[in-house]
């Protein structure tokens, strides 16, 4: 296992920009700059017929302030009050597993490109309950669940949408999509908005969360990315010190991925939080280019999703899954959470290889079934190598 080291950053003046943070920060924006990012209009209604694709109807929550821009819906500014909508997205045939097919001109070709097939705004939170109530309707009663996503820093409004839209189409499980996106700018400039817009959301997404489980739906999962996880961990602790707490087996799998926290704060958390009959997944990448950018932000403190001693953050009861040497879909290694679903059999057989008694299913099943194998002393440690298909995996379980 790699030595701890933590990155220490000195400025003989106090307030003066750090030159890694300036170099990072260019980097940043250059990299943010490289691709077209989609704007307003982003979200045109495409009619047209086409076959082979998949389409995906996903349930939304959201602290964003409504859009009058035709095809916008949301923007990035802060609602005093939640949103709910609907919508359907496609996905094309040609569709390859962890990337987004963007349209390169408006409403998109179907048969090419994610394009957006419908879109309604949802009549509050009784309107929310009752689509949730429709899409239990189609599913048998075992896969009455939900799976809920929360996006991080810098994420328009349709790029949460099409990147959670991709993260069910490859996972391929029967529950019921609902996404919480917080509001985000979605510039790289915005970091701070964008951490204080986190903060203000966790009310939100509290309340997301018993409006889901009042419908009825029997457990919700919960994958989380980057600012996502200071969204999702407080809510959880905020959760746990009210009069009201959630059951925990009503709460699944518990997925943080890339998690932009202080290592020091997600240890107060999880105390607080206490130990989990099913442990929380945490992704991490020790060449993650933009929790770098944050940990200088942040005083060179390490940030969670790239901890460089993934056994002492198992040995805090959490499943970590390091993810390094799995080659990433973007220029700053942020975003390697969106190919956990292809390589979701490699951990399968990780696992057992482990002692873990799996069985088939889907990300979340694993996460129960490790819960019950090692109860409340979990500690393990996943890498996944490069040749992800064909190399061996290495389990480190407990310190051996």
């Amino acid at each position: 296992m790699p030595k701890v080291t933590r990155s220490s950053v000195h400025s003989s003046t106090p307030g003066r920009f750090r030159p890694g943070f300036v170099v990072l920060c260019v980097a940043l924006l250059f990299l943010a700059g490289c691709g077209g990012r989609p704007g307003p209009g982003a979200l045109a209604i495409a009619t047209s017929n086409a076959p082979g694709t998949t389409e995906h109807r996903i349930l939304i929550a959201t602290t964003r302030e409504k859009d009058a821009t035709p095809d916008t819906y949301f923007n990035g500014e802060r609602s005093p009050t939640l949103n709910y909508a609907s919508a359907v997205v496609s996905v094309p045939p040609n569709h390859v597993t962890g990337q987004i097919e963007w349209p390169e001109t408006l409403p998109g070709d179907p048969e090419k490109s994610y394009t957006t097939r419908a879109f309604t705004y949802l009549d509050g939170a009784a309107g929310f309950r009752a689509a949730l109530k429709e899409e239990m309707a189609k599913r048998t009663p075992d896969h009455r669940e939900v799976i809920l996503f929360i996006h991080g820093y810098n994420t328009r409004f349709p790029e949460a949408l099409y990147r959670f839209a991709q993260i069910t189409h490859d996972a391929d499980a029967p529950r019921i999509p609902v996404l919480f996106t917080w509001a985000s700018r979605g510039t790289v400039t915005d970091y701070v908005y964008d951490n204080n817009s986190a903060t203000a959301a966790r009310d939100g997404l509290e309340r997301t969360l018993r409006e889901i489980l009042d419908s009825g739906v029997s457990r919700v999962h919960i994958i989380a990315h980057s600012m996502g996880n200071w969204v999702l961990t407080e809510t959880i602790r905020q959760v746990k010190l009210s009069n009201n707490p959630i059951p925990e087996d009503r709460i699944g799998a518990v997925i943080l991925a890339a998690p932009d926290l202080d290592i020091d704060v997600f240890k107060s958390q999880l105390r607080r939080i206490g130990q989990r009959k099913t442990p929380f997944i945490v992704l991490v990448s020790r060449d993650d280019k933009a929790l770098k950018a944050s940990s200088l932000i942040a005083g060179g403190k390490q940030r969670v999703g790239r901890y460089e001693d993934e056994q002492e953050l198992a040995n805090l009861g959490v499943i970590v899954i390091d993810l390094t040497e799995l080659e990433g879909t973007d220029a700053i290694d942020h975003g390697k959470f969106t190919q956990v679903a292809a390589v979701a059999p490699r951990l399968r057989v990780a696992l057992q290889e482990a002692g873990l008694n799996t069985k088939p299913g889907d990300l979340n099943t694993h996460a129960d079934t490790i819960g019950t194998a090692v109860g409340n002393t979990a500690k393990i440690a996943i890498t996944l190598p490069v040749r992800i298909l064909t190399a061996p995996v290495q389990v480190l379980s407990g310190g051996q």
